[in-house]
């Protein structure tokens, strides 16, 4: 799954693919914001992990569960 997280006062944004279902990580977001944590951490598929401010969070986006298909479909 792709998670694209826009950052406050920035123009890039940070986007990965992640192994997570949506659920997993709306249910992380929501409980870092609910507890007042001082960031959130994601991983990616490559084994990196990204540390993200909970205070200049602006958005995240969750692209779909499945995968992109490769080849012809017939």
């Amino acid at each position: 799954m792709e998670i694209r997280i826009g950052i406050a006062n920035t123009g890039r944004e940070l986007g990965f693919e992640t192994s997570e279902s949506a659920d997993s990580v709306k249910k992380s977001v929501a409980d870092a914001l609910a507890d007042g944590a001082p960031f959130i951490t994601f991983s990616d598929d490559k084994g990196s992990s990204y540390l993200v401010p909970t205070a200049s969070l602006a958005y995240v986006e969750l692209g779909s569960d499945q995968t992109r298909r490769v080849g012809f479909v017939a």
